[in-house]
């Protein structure tokens, strides 16, 4: 195979799953390891993708992109579905939680309907529908106002002030991206006042972010990655960046997607009993 083929190969695995692992493409290529190597370094020098260790990742976007809903739907479906799985394993009966916008706080959605007890507010229509087509009359579900962004947020005034007067025993986050400096992050402003209007109004923030959100740095920030009490990842996330987790969030549950929504504890300790105050 000519490099050119074997280059729009591995471009086009890195734009449908947002990254790809060396070992993966020795294998699906049947070549060496340093000729997938210089592969690499052949594409990043022509800004079509961001080497990182142990593998490529599509470029840095830009700090304002919002891809909408059913973009975002399309990527990393299956490790979207494993996070949701174990994130949805910290949540107890008969609390009271938030669900920010976004695919993966939508997939932890569907993992909740069957949770007794539930108050669910959400500042997202997709992820009150999932609640609304299978009622169920022991959970309760707080649909904020305000106006629609790409990714189906509400947001804004409205959106804010009905958050204000809440308390929630946990928030699950949906981010753009996450970095050890930027923390948290959002393209969106009107998205980033409200999603910290729903961090301010919780003990406990677990964030649900796949792998590729690391090193991502949206435009505005939500909340420093201190403030995270637990990230709920994949198996994708780098050893690096993995060490930095542990470092500054209160715990990391990497999540298998090839165990069907396995997951296990790693790098930050086991979770932290009691919830930080907000």
């Amino acid at each position: 195979m000519l490099a050119a083929q074997r280059q729009a190969l591995i471009l086009d695995q890195v734009r449908s799953a947002g990254g790809v692992r060396v070992t993966e493409l020795v294998e699906s290529l049947d070549v060496s390891d340093m000729t997938v190597r210089r592969d690499l370094d052949a594409l990043e020098g022509r800004g079509l993708l961001r080497k990182v260790h142990g593998g490529a990742v599509a470029p840095h976007r830009h700090s304002t992109e919002e891809p909408g809903f059913e973009a975002n739907a399309a990527r990393q479906e299956a490790e979207k579905r494993a996070i949701a799985a174990a994130a949805a394993r910290l949540i107890e009966p008969d609390s009271a939680i938030g669900l920010s916008a976004g695919t993966t706080t939508c997939a932890v959605a569907h993992r909740l309907r069957d949770v007794p007890g539930l108050t669910v507010v959400t500042n997202c229509l997709r992820v009150a529908d999932v609640f609304y087509s299978a009622p169920r009359p022991d959970q309760t579900v707080v649909l904020t106002g305000g106006f629609r962004t790409p990714s189906d947020a509400l947001v804004g005034p409205l959106a804010v002030s009905a958050l204000r007067s809440l308390h929630l025993d946990t928030l699950v986050l949906g981010v753009h991206g996450m970095d050890a400096r930027a923390g948290l992050t959002t393209p969106n402003l009107m998205e980033g006042e409200t999603d910290r209007a729903l961090v301010e109004a919780a003990r406990k923030l677990v964030v649900v972010a796949d792998h590729t959100k690391w090193g991502t740095v949206g435009l505005c920030t939500i909340a420093p990655l201190e403030r995270c009490d637990v990230l709920v990842t994949d198996a994708g996330l780098d050893d690096d960046a993995r060490r930095r987790v542990s470092e500054q969030a209160g715990g990391l549950v990497v999540a298998d997607a090839a165990e069907d929504g396995g997951a296990d504890r790693a790098g930050g300790g086991p979770v932290p009993p009691s919830p930080r105050s907000g």
